[in-house]
């Protein structure tokens, strides 16, 4: 099952989803905008890359994955078709939300997938139990303290290419077409000094 629903991913994603500027979905508003300048554009990981992430997260019917910035929804989706998850993504840019949203339907999983439109800094992190990011390493430090912050013990933080999660080591490491992943995990609460 999962083999199947990971070549229905692929074959979703090389039919048109990974341009740099995926098509919107009827309806959607061509003229709209971020609320901000975007801090990093558009840049879709290739989906062996979106399943090695996922892998290495160890992600499973029981996680939440909230993925940081997540364009066309491909992680989000990969989540809950490959993995059994749900899945929530965080997009800025409104056009890349209505394409997410339209890839879910097709995918047939927006029952377990949601997008949002928002700014990564200010998004609510609670119920992630896995958190994905495709990022700059600037913006990686700036997430750090919000990471460390909002997300229980035991989470799980990946990120394709770039590392730089201020003064944590990565628990694991690992390749997929010649690119790093790196894995984090948020490590237990220390009680509060007297």
């Amino acid at each position: 099952m999962k083999a199947r629903a990971s070549a229905l991913l692929l074959a979703a994603f090389a039919a048109g989803c990974a341009t740099p500027i995926p098509p919107l979905p009827p309806g959607a508003d061509p003229g709209a905008r971020p609320a901000r300048e975007p801090d990093i554009y558009y840049e879709p990981s290739p989906p062996e890359v979106v399943e090695a992430m996922l892998k290495l997260a160890g992600v499973g019917p029981g996680d939440t994955v909230v993925d940081l910035g997540s364009g066309d929804g491909r992680i989000p989706i990969a989540a809950a078709t490959v993995f059994g998850a749900r899945g929530r993504g965080i997009e800025l840019d409104p056009r890349l939300v209505a394409v997410a949203r339209a890839n879910a339907a097709r995918a047939g999983v927006a029952d377990r997938v949601s997008f949002e439109e928002g700014d990564i800094f200010k998004a609510d992190l609670s119920g992630a139990t896995v958190v994905t990011l495709f990022l700059q390493p600037g913006i990686n430090r700036r997430l750090s303290p919000k990471l460390r912050a909002e997300l229980p013990p035991g989470a799980r933080i990946v990120s394709h290419y770039h590392d730089g999660l201020r003064g944590w080591a990565p628990a694991g490491r690992s390749r997929s077409r010649g690119r790093p992943l790196y894995l984090w995990i948020v490590p237990p609460r220390q009680p509060a000094s007297r």
